[in-house]
């Protein structure tokens, strides 16, 4: 089975997202592929169709004074994270990591408290991954 996504956070204008009091799953909308239709736009989770090996990654933007700090995780459990917080120009920030999945897991990023990221039609923000190989 062939698996692979990559998305942006806006489907389309400009703009940031945060800060809130709480975590928050990003929910990306501007869908470039989704072959094997596993990852869900309107939820902004990956849900693995079969064991594999995996690769995912994310990239996030922030304005320059904007603290930005994201995680990625894998059935509510943090895998790897990125911050940024750079007083007088933007920051940016990538991570990237290979993680077995069993079928039925989840992978999401998300929006730490108190937190930015910025996003317009360049797609600044964005998540991928694909399936390397199954087990």
């Amino acid at each position: 089975k062939k698996v692979a996504f990559s998305a942006g956070l806006l489907d389309n204008g400009i703009g940031h997202t945060g800060p809130t009091g709480i975590r928050k799953t990003l929910v990306y909308k501007r869908v470039f592929s989704n072959i094997g239709s596993a990852y869900d736009s309107n939820t902004g989770i990956f849900t693995a169709p079969l064991k594999g090996a995996y690769f995912f990654r994310f990239y996030a933007h922030c304005h320059s004074g904007n603290r930005m700090a994201v995680s990625l995780l894998k059935n509510a459990q943090t895998q790897c994270s990125v911050f940024s917080w750079k007083p007088i120009t933007n920051g940016n920030a990538s991570n990237g990591i290979v993680l077995t999945l069993e079928a039925g897991d989840q992978i999401y990023t998300q929006l730490w408290e108190n937190t930015w990221v910025y996003d317009d039609d360049h797609s600044y923000t964005s998540f991928s991954g694909f399936l390397i190989f199954p087990l």
